[in-house]
C-alpha cells in the first residue's frame, strides 16, 4: 500500500506527462487511455464538489476527493511498480 500521501502534481507536471502520452500513444495505447481516465477523474472531482455541496450530498465528498487525487495516486502507483521492475515508465522522471 502507500506509505505516504501522493505528491501534489503541478499543472506543468500534468502537462508534461500528458505531452509524453500524446507523443507515444501509438506505442502505448493502454497507458495513453489510462492517463486520460486519470485526467477525467481529476476534472470530475474538481467540478463535482460544488454541486455535491450545493445539493447537500455529503456521500459525494469522498468520491470527489479521491477523484481529485487520481493522477497523483496513479503516478505513485506507477513509480512503485517501476522501482520494483514490474513496469517500465519512460515518463516517470517527475517528482516522486
Amino acid at each position: 500500500m502507500f506509505h505516504r500521501l501522493p505528491p501534489n502534481l503541478s499543472m506543468n507536471e500534468l502537462g508534461r506527462i500528458r505531452r509524453w502520452h500524446i507523443a507515444h500513444r501509438r506505442e502505448h495505447p493502454l497507458e495513453y487511455q489510462a492517463w486520460d481516465a486519470m485526467l477525467i477523474l481529476w476534472v470530475m472531482g474538481r467540478v463535482g464538489w460544488l454541486p455535491a455541496f450545493a445539493l447537500d450530498a455529503p456521500w459525494c465528498y469522498p468520491l470527489c476527493l479521491v477523484s481529485m487525487m487520481a493522477p497523483s495516486l496513479y503516478v505513485v502507483w506507477r513509480s512503485h511498480a517501476h522501482l520494483a521492475h514490474q513496469l517500465r515508465c519512460d515518463w516517470l522522471p517527475v517528482r516522486v
